[in-house]
C-alpha cells in the first residue's frame, strides 16, 4: 500500500509525484499487489479519467467527530490507484495551499487522508505487508497504525516504511490539533510529536515506522547533521540503524528523449541533431532569442526559498549580464513569483516562464536545455 499525496500522471507538484508514480509500477513488474492511495483532487477531476465507484460512504472516525468519504479506482500498468473522495478537502484550486501559504486546515486534510486509506484497506480486505508512506502528509498514518491500530488483527501482519522527500516540508500544526484529528494528546511531548511547540507530522513518520528511506544515500546523511537537519538531525541519528538512503530512480519510458512522444524530435547519443530542434522550440514556445553560443538554462521546481529560488532571484542580473537564457517552469511562494513575473516582462526575450505545471513544457525543458 503506497500513500501519497502527489502522483503523475494524476498530480504533481514535485519530485514526490515521479516516485509515487514509477515505483508503483515497476514494484508491479516484479509481482507484487501494488494499490496506490491519494486523495481526489480537483486536478484529477479535470483529467476526466474512467474511475470506477469502490465505496459510496465510508465512515471514517476522526476523534469522535464521524466524517465520511468516496472511494473510486483507476487501474493502469499493473496498478490500482484508489482515490479518497472527500471533496470539503480536495476539490480545490491547489493540492497544499495558494501562494499566499498552505490551507489552513492541512492537518484535518491530509490527516483525514492517512485514516481514510487505512479504512479503505479494511473496507476491501487489502491487507498489506508493507505500507509505505511519502512526505509528511502520509506521515500520520504511522501513528494511526501505531496507536488507533495496534490491537487490531486485520494489520498485525504488516510492515511500515516511510519514504522523506523533503526534510524541510515537515507538517507543523498547533497542538489542538491532535485533538481535531484524533491522536491522543499525550503524544505532544519531545519523545512524541512535539516539535518546539507545535505538532510535527512528519516526526510520525520517523519515529513509528519500521525503516525510514530517503532519496539518496547522501541526503541520508546529510539530514543527520545540525547543517541538514531541520533541527530533527539527533532523532534521525537515533534512528539511524532503521534509515537507508537510496537513490531516486526515473521511469526511462517517459523521461527518455530517444523515445519521448512529448518532444518535437527525438535524439541520442548516436544522433543529437534533434537536440537542436528541441532547444528552437523551446525558445519558440516561449519568444526567446536564445543566440547559439550562449546557453538556455532550464528549470522545473517549486518556486521556493528552500528550493534556491532565492538565491536565482538575487543572482538573475548577473545571470543575464552573462549572457544566459533562462527557463522556468513551476508555482511557488508568491514574492518569488511576482518578482520572476516582473523580471519577465522587463527581459522577455530572455527569460521564459510558466506559473504552472505542464506536462509537455516540462519534457521540452529538459529535452531543449544545454
Amino acid at each position: 500500500a503506497f500513500l501519497a499525496s502527489e502522483v503523475i500522471p494524476y498530480a504533481k507538484t514535485g519530485g514526490l509525484a515521479d516516485v509515487a508514480g514509477a515505483l508503483p509500477k515497476f514494484l508491479s513488474r516484479l509481482g507484487a499487489d501494488v494499490r496506490v492511495f491519494m486523495p481526489l483532487y480537483r486536478e484529477v477531476r479535470k483529467r476526466n479519467l474512467p474511475l470506477e465507484p469502490l465505496l459510496v460512504a465510508l465512515p471514517v472516525d476522526m476523534g469522535g467527530r464521524i466524517e465520511s468519504c468516496a472511494v473510486f479506482a483507476h487501474r493502469a500498468d499493473g496498478v490500482t490507484v484508489l482515490f479518497i473522495d472527500r471533496p470539503e478537502y480536495y476539490d480545490r484550486d491547489q493540492l497544499y495551499g495558494t501562494p499566499a501559504g498552505d490551507y489552513p486546515d492541512n492537518a484535518e486534510r491530509f490527516a483525514f487522508f492517512c485514516r481514510a486509506a487505512l479504512e479503505t484497506m479494511k473496507a476491501l480486505d487489502f491487507r498489506p505487508d508493507v505500507l509505505h508512506g511519502h512526505d509528511w502528509q502520509a506521515a500520520l498514518a504511522f501513528a494511526y497504525l501505531k496507536f488507533l491500530y495496534a490491537a487490531d488483527p486485520f494489520f498485525a501482519g504488516t510492515r511500515s516504511l516511510f519514504t522523506i522527500h523533503n526534510l524541510a516540508y515537515q507538517g507543523l500544526f498547533e497542538k489542538e490539533a491532535l485533538g481535531r484529528i484524533g491522536l491522543p494528546d499525550s503524544l505532544f511531548g519531545m519523545d512524541g510529536l512535539e516539535f518546539f511547540g507545535k505538532v510535527n507530522a512528519l516526526k510520525a513518520g520517523i519515529l513509528y515506522a519500521t525503516a525510514v528511506t530517503t532519496v539518496s544515500p547522501r541526503y541520508s546523511r546529510e539530514i543527520q547533521t545540525p547543517e541538514f537537519g531541520c533541527g530533527l538531525d539527533g532523532l534521525l541519528r537515533h534512528r539511524a540503524s532503521a534509515l537507508h538512503g537510496i537513490l531516486n530512480g526515473v521511469d526511462y519510458r517517459d523521461w527518455n528523449p530517444v523515445t519521448d512522444a512529448l518532444i518535437p524530435r527525438n535524439f541520442g547519443p548516436a544522433d543529437m541533431a534533434g537536440k537542436k530542434v528541441c532547444r528552437d522550440e523551446l525558445a519558440r514556445m516561449f519568444g526567446l532569442s536564445a543566440p547559439e553560443g550562449l546557453p538556455v538554462a532550464g528549470m522545473v521546481t517549486r518556486l521556493a526559498g528552500q528550493k534556491g529560488l532565492d538565491i536565482v532571484c538575487e543572482a538573475l542580473a548577473d545571470l543575464l549580464g552573462l549572457g544566459l537564457t533562462l527557463v522556468i517552469l513551476g508555482t511557488g511562494e508568491a514574492k518569488i513569483q511576482e518578482f520572476l513575473v516582473a523580471a519577465q516582462k522587463k527581459n522577455p526575450s530572455r527569460i521564459g516562464l510558466k506559473i504552472a505545471f505542464d506536462e509537455k513544457i516540462a519534457h521540452t525543458i529538459y529535452a531543449g536545455s544545454d
